[in-house]
């Protein structure tokens, strides 16, 4: 199924969801397909894979399991993330992310440890808002990690190449050598059946010959299963010459395609991906631009800011306004004091600034403190100003 939506998020990148991971009694009931067969196909054309895990029902399921082992040479694809963390209290949680980490290390071999967001990754306030910055900070470095995949699109789809190139190189030795071994008429079948069991020597003869690494080879008993069925004598010789043209590939074209790629990266934004969650960093003085969407205002709604204005009306004053408003950089200096991140600030700046000068006056001053207070109260922002939180001043505004 795809659903196309006129988001800018997919502008610059496409989300493909997997079915669900199937445990305990569903693992007996069969898909119909190879589903790890499935996502290891997806998982040569994609740049990043999310893994998903419950922080309150951790286990890794049989199915899950062989997904993950599916997975193998994408390693460094892989990302995970601990969800749903604001259901369980600080201690649980330490406990639910070493046993994650514990799981992982048998099951993902690398020596590098795979890289872990913990989180709640949904629009409601946290149940347990204990570890609210360390969520937001874990978000924001997803989120940088999701961003910077276009700028590195191009150079991954190389690296595609050149793994490609090498294994129809590593093919054709591995062909011509079965093709070579094949008597002319008689004891094909007995001949076929001894080179099958025998390709484990048959690579490393490859290997030692003509100096490949090991890596550049097919899977052993994939590679076993598919020839069971091929007719061996029919295959072709080597081709001495196609096989020059690829090492001039590998050698040369590759080389300057590198460097294309490279001053390509380089001219991109550093923010390719933009709107959705990925909103907030390119507004008013956290960073260029302005977004969309002041909400409408009705006069007769009575303004919740009201009872802390006079509070908030204190510091405005201390902030040197001219002409009865302050500036971004003004601003700033007071709004990061809340410790909050640049991103979650900006979508502050950008709902507070309703007129959108670039100024702030007293009400959108008071209107800023007061969405950092429900921010710092567990709550999530609004995408749009609703009416009750619109200024009175401002509500006559188009």
């Amino acid at each position: 199924m795809c659903a196309q939506l006129p988001n800018p998020v997919l502008d610059s990148i496409s989300i493909i969801d997997t079915p669900g991971i199937l445990s305990g009694e569903k693992q007996r009931i069969s898909r119909g397909y190879d589903f790890a067969a499935v996502l290891e196909w997806f998982a040569e054309r994609v740049d990043r894979i999310i893994l998903l895990f419950d922080a309150h029902k951790l286990d890794i399921s049989d199915e899950f399991s062989e997904v993950i082992k599916g997975l193998k040479n994408h390693e460094d694809k892989i990302r995970v993330v601990l969800n749903k963390a604001d259901q369980i209290e600080t201690q649980q949680l330490m406990r639910v992310y070493g046993a994650l980490m514990w799981s992982l290390g048998k099951i993902i071999n690398t020596p590098e440890v795979v890289r872990v967001y913990i989180g709640s990754f949904w629009s409601h306030p946290l149940l347990i808002p204990d570890n609210r910055k360390l969520f937001e900070a874990e978000e924001q470095d997803l989120f940088k990690d999701i961003q910077s995949l276009p700028r590195n699109a191009a150079l991954r789809k190389l690296n595609d190449l050149i793994k490609r190139a090498r294994l129809a190189k590593v093919h054709a030795y591995i062909i011509s050598s079965l093709k070579k071994e094949m008597p002319n008429v008689f004891g094909r079948e007995s001949k076929k059946k001894e080179l099958l069991s025998n390709l484990g020597e048959i690579y490393l003869k490859i290997e030692r010959e003509h100096q490949i690494s090991p890596g550049d080879f097919p899977s052993l008993r994939k590679m076993q299963e598919q020839l069971l069925t091929q007719d061996f004598s029919r295959f072709q010789p080597l081709k001495q010459k196609l096989l020059d043209a690829v090492d001039d590939m590998l050698a040369n074209d590759i080389a300057r395609l590198m460097v294309m790629v490279r001053q390509e990266e380089s001219q991109m934004p550093s923010q390719v991906v933009k709107g959705g969650a990925f909103e907030g960093t390119m507004n008013g003085p956290f960073g260029h631009g302005y977004g969309e969407g002041a909400g409408e205002g009705i006069d007769d709604v009575e303004w919740v800011v009201s009872k802390d204005k006079p509070t908030y009306d204190e510091i405005f004053y201390t902030l040197s306004p001219v002409n009865g408003k302050i500036t971004g950089a003004s601003a700033k200096k007071e709004m990061v004091k809340s410790k909050l991140p640049n991103t979650v600030l900006g979508k502050i700046w950008k709902l507070a600034d309703v007129d959108r000068d670039g100024l702030l006056d007293d009400e959108e001053f008071a209107l800023a403190n007061h969405l950092i207070k429900v921010k710092l109260e567990g709550h999530e922002l609004p995408a749009e100003l609703p009416s009750h939180l619109v200024p009175p001043s401002k509500r006559r505004l188009e």
